[in-house]
């Protein structure tokens, strides 16, 4: 997988992709947490199931079909008040499930692990990208504070963190304001 800091770097550029009219700390904290969350799949090894199960880690949770539930559930949930039918409801239906299933894209590009199981549970293969050119990063905090967590977040700067800083310039040159807001 690749780190928690990359799947949140990416998120973030996603939303600042688009000029939102909700509140923003909600908003923000949601974006983070659906960049994240596919990962909580990893409490499934503490219960025994397997890597390689629809249910274990880089499986269901990694899926677009996830993706898509979860992005309604978050709209639904986490901002009662807009109308998952209105205009800004789909928006935002659009925004955090491209943002959850940012995480298995990423996770398809790292070079170890089992693959993502984009197509859960209809169907259970695991699929890394051709070109795979992010390293795996350790499961676990305490891992990043050694020398292959340093490796990984060097790499991750090379192949996500440049092209995301990039993104960010693209925006700021097309929209031509240096700061997106969203109305609180």
């Amino acid at each position: 997988m690749a780190s928690a800091f990359s799947h949140a770097l990416v998120a973030y550029v996603i939303g600042r992709s688009h000029l939102w009219t909700v509140n923003p700390k909600r908003f923000w904290i949601l974006t983070v947490f659906c960049s994240i969350a596919p990962d909580l799949d990893v409490l499934a090894f503490e219960v025994g199931i397997p890597y390689e199960h629809v249910l274990g880690h880089r499986g269901l949770t990694h899926s677009l079909l996830f993706a898509l539930v979860f992005g309604v559930g978050i709209v639904r949930f986490g901002f009662p008040t807009v109308l998952l039918k209105s205009t800004e409801g789909k928006k935002l239906v659009a925004h955090f499930s491209l943002v959850t299933a940012s995480h298995g894209f990423l996770d398809a590009l790292t070079n170890g692990g089992l693959g993502v199981a984009f197509f859960a549970p209809i169907e259970n293969s695991r699929y890394f990208f051709p070109w795979t050119p992010v390293k795996v990063s350790p499961i676990g905090i305490s891992s990043f504070f050694s020398e292959w967590g340093v490796q990984v977040l060097a790499n991750e700067l090379l192949w996500i963190g440049i092209p995301v800083g990039m993104w960010l310039i693209g925006i700021g040159l097309v929209s031509g304001r240096k700061e997106h807001h969203v109305r609180p």
